[in-house]
């Protein structure tokens, strides 16, 4: 198949591919997706969460979902999430095929992805705890905030609340991994995530997608 275009294998995976660039993109206005083919398999990271400034105590959180193409590829492009969202906005209803954006993006993050393997099987967690703390997280940094925050009292609000680990949850997984699965629409009620740990790295992983965490450099 072309480098410059994908060929999705069915309407429904358009359409969560498209539900994932618009939920990272309300993350991340100015972000970027990497897209990576191999055989017949689609990787697509985002970043829902990070650190906003150089030597924030923010771990870097990345959500990951797989889908399958109708042909091989062999592709591993960072480009803007407005162009992806643009080209799927433009394919018909019923369109398959995803043209490639030409431009690329620059985003720190995405150099640096998480290991294939390796992973060690930390447990599983209900949703419902994942988006109790998700949104906790979220009401406490609003309320700690006044109304117009300086920059270095907003990065401390992030740090405290979205660096510690979450309670009662295996693989000591920062609270930052559950805003992530929430924001992505990873998490749901009646589901389970399961965890994992390889080194820096820290992986829930649900049906509907894969949330890893980098976790924040020791200075």
């Amino acid at each position: 198949m072309s480098v410059d275009e994908l060929r999705l294998t069915d309407v429904e995976t358009v359409r969560d591919f498209r539900t994932l660039a618009a939920r990272a993109r309300a993350a991340d206005d100015d972000g970027a997706v990497r897209l990576v083919g191999t055989g017949g398999v689609l990787a697509a990271y985002v970043r829902a969460l990070g650190p906003t400034v150089l030597g924030e105590a923010v771990p870097t959180v990345l959500g990951l979902r797989t889908m399958a193409l109708q042909d091989d590829a062999d592709v591993d492009v960072t480009v803007p999430l407005g162009a992806i969202l643009d080209r799927l906005a433009r394919m018909p209803e019923d369109g398959l095929v995803l043209p490639l954006p030409t431009v690329s993006a620059t985003a720190a993050w995405a150099g640096v992805l998480p290991p294939r393997s390796g992973w060690i099987h930390e447990g599983t967690v209900a949703g419902e705890v994942l988006v109790e703390a998700a949104r906790a997280g979220i009401a406490e940094v609003a309320g700690v905030l006044p109304e117009r925050a300086g920059a270095p009292l907003v990065s401390s609000a992030r740090i405290a609340v979205w660096g510690r680990e979450l309670e009662g949850v295996p693989g000591r997984i920062p609270a930052g991994a559950a805003f992530g699965g929430l924001s992505l629409g990873f998490l749901g009620t009646g589901a389970e995530a399961t965890a994992y740990s390889n080194g820096r790295w820290s992986r829930l992983s649900t049906v509907r997608g894969h949330v890893l965490v980098r976790a924040a450099a020791v200075l």
